[in-house]
């Protein structure tokens, strides 16, 4: 079956820790994933095991000036008071550009999509938008989306015809607080399915506690993932995610909730 999940929330929550994990559940399980960064920080190759003599060499779509100019007709950076192609060509790019990572899934790193305000609709933004739209809109592969944080991705509507929006929330109200407002706006956006998923949770009380605010601002929980201080220290190191197999079994029933989704949000 072919999934296409958006992964959000404030930043430093653990949405790329959430989205390399999936990605490796659902290879394991022979599917064909694509995982895509499209966070300006671009921290999912690291997490998905991409080797640092790879990583080196990723140059972000949004950076590719000449193949920018070749897909949509004006290269970034020049002036384009004229015309050029909202609908580029894109379907090949994950074939030419994606690097790979652990078990096979395939890596896009985007860069960054002009923000809403930002005075233009550039031709580098047609060309990461089209490519957005063409990947959930695709058929044949698991596509999971590491959002930038925050809110802005969602005002730009990137993730509308996604199956599933997770919501990552840790301890604390500011991150519950994001959490509720990027729920709000992805309902208004017509997102079929919005899941809070709980991260670094530290304890029984703490998860109570937690799980109160959150549903009590309608969110749905649909996993718990404890504090792993082996994430942190990977994290620190610039390793592969690595989860205990506690949290690999929080992944696997957050697996089972989304494809509970997916099958509600298409009968």
């Amino acid at each position: 079956m072919a999934i296409k999940i958006a992964v959000s929330g404030k930043g430093g929550v653990g949405k790329t820790t959430v989205a390399a994990s999936l990605a490796l559940q659902y290879a394991r399980e022979g599917m064909d994933v694509v995982a895509v960064d499209a966070d300006p920080a671009s921290s999912l190759p690291v997490a998905l095991g991409v080797p640092e003599e790879v990583r080196n060499g990723i140059t972000p779509l949004s950076d590719m000036l000449d193949l920018i100019e070749e897909r949509t007709g004006v290269r970034p950076g020049e002036g384009y008071g004229g015309m050029f192609s909202l609908n580029p060509k894109v379907d090949d790019l994950v074939d030419r550009f994606a690097v790979q990572g652990m078990e096979g899934v395939k890596v896009m790193v985007l860069g960054t999509i002009k923000a809403p305000g930002s005075g233009c609709f550039c031709p580098e933004s047609a060309l990461l938008k089209n490519l957005m739209n063409h990947l959930v809109l695709d058929r044949e592969h698991v596509v999971i989306l590491d959002m930038e944080a925050g809110l802005e991705h969602l005002g730009r509507s990137t993730v509308r015809d996604v199956d599933v929006l997770l919501v990552i929330v840790e301890p604390g109200r500011r991150s519950v607080e994001t959490a509720v407002r990027i729920a709000d706006m992805a309902s208004s956006l017509g997102v079929g399915s919005v899941l809070a998923v709980l991260n670094k949770v530290h304890d029984d009380a703490q998860q109570q506690e937690l799980r109160s605010l959150v549903e009590k601002e309608g969110l749905q929980v649909a996993a718990v993932i404890r504090h792993d201080g082996g994430l942190v220290a990977a994290d620190l190191a610039g390793r592969p995610v690595g989860l205990s197999s506690v949290g690999e079994q929080a992944i696997s029933a957050l697996k089972e909730r989304i494809y509970g989704a997916v099958i509600k949000g298409r009968e």
